[in-house]
Order: C-alpha cells, then sequence, then structure tokens
C-alpha cells in the first residue's frame, strides 16, 4: 500500500488544484498554484508544466517540494512532502499526456510534466476547528454563504447605476 490512501487520492482529484512550494536558486521561497494537479498511482502526484517556467527551474536545481492542497469551504486539506522529477520526454512523460488527454486536456500546451514522488501526508486543518466545538458542516455553511455574497457583491459592482 502506498502514501497516498484511497480518501487522500480521492480528495486530490475533487479539489485539483493544489499549491506548490519549491526553493528559487536565491534561496527565496516560489509558491504557485497548479490547477492540473491530480493523482498519478499510491505514491506520486502530477501536474503540467502549461506556465511553470519558475517552479519548473527550481525543481530542477532543489527537486524537495512541499504540496498543500486544501478544500477552501471546509478549510481542510493535506499537505504533501516529497521529490519532484521533471519530465520533458520519455514514456512516462508520454504516459501522463494521455492520462490528460483522456481528461479532456488540451496538451499541446503542456511543455513537461511534474512527478513528485510523496514521502509524507500530513492533514492541514484551520484553526476554526479548535475553537470550541465546530462541526465540518457548520464551517462550509459560513464559507459558501461567504462566497454567495461575495459573488452578489461583485456582480452589483458590474451594474451600471440606474439613472431616476
Amino acid at each position: 500500500m502506498g502514501v497516498l490512501t484511497e480518501s487522500v487520492q480521492r480528495f486530490v482529484r475533487e479539489q485539483r488544484l493544489g499549491f506548490v512550494a519549491t526553493v528559487s536558486p536565491d534561496g527565496t521561497p516560489n509558491v504557485s498554484p497548479k490547477g492540473s494537479l491530480t493523482v498519478l498511482d499510491e505514491n506520486n502526484l502530477v501536474f503540467a508544466d502549461v506556465e511553470s517556467p519558475h517552479t519548473v527551474r527550481n525543481l530542477a536545481k532543489n527537486p524537495r517540494t512541499e504540496i498543500n492542497v486544501v478544500d477552501p469551504f471546509v478549510r481542510k486539506g493535506y499537505r504533501f512532502r516529497g521529490s519532484a522529477t521533471v519530465l520533458h520526454t520519455g514514456i512516462s512523460f508520454w504516459k501522463v499526456l494521455e492520462m490528460y488527454r483522456a481528461e479532456g486536456a488540451d496538451v499541446r500546451r503542456i511543455r513537461a510534466v511534474v512527478v513528485v514522488e510523496v514521502d509524507a501526508v500530513l492533514p492541514l486543518v484551520s484553526p476554526v476547528y479548535l475553537v470550541g466545538r465546530v462541526e465540518e458542516e457548520e464551517v462550509r455553511g459560513r464559507w459558501e454563504e461567504y462566497y454567495r455574497s461575495a459573488r452578489q457583491r461583485s456582480l452589483l459592482d458590474l451594474v451600471p447605476p440606474q439613472e431616476f
């Protein structure tokens, strides 16, 4: 059995957005969102290099990385620590491209794929759960309402004022 359990794999596939942390050559941190993040197998995550020149460059020099995937409504998720391999060609590269193609992705835009061998999976849990007894559904409800009202506010900003 691999480090990525079935429930963790399902979570990553459902969220589809991960934040990949790398270290730049000058030592500064770099965090980049990856909408192509998915599960390759029970030990590996993968994402596509569509517009990720800094992430790919950083991983080529230092393959250590951490990826955070969080459900924004329940404020829970996972941290994945591991080592990345950047692939530009080869059998594994083509297999990953085929996987993305089967999911409907335009693979012509993919410059490379990054396979992350996961060493550790750690939970990410918002401090809101530490304050009193708060249930996941209550947190979800709060954030769903927040996003609904924020969307309504932004839509109102787009409507020109009515003349009287």
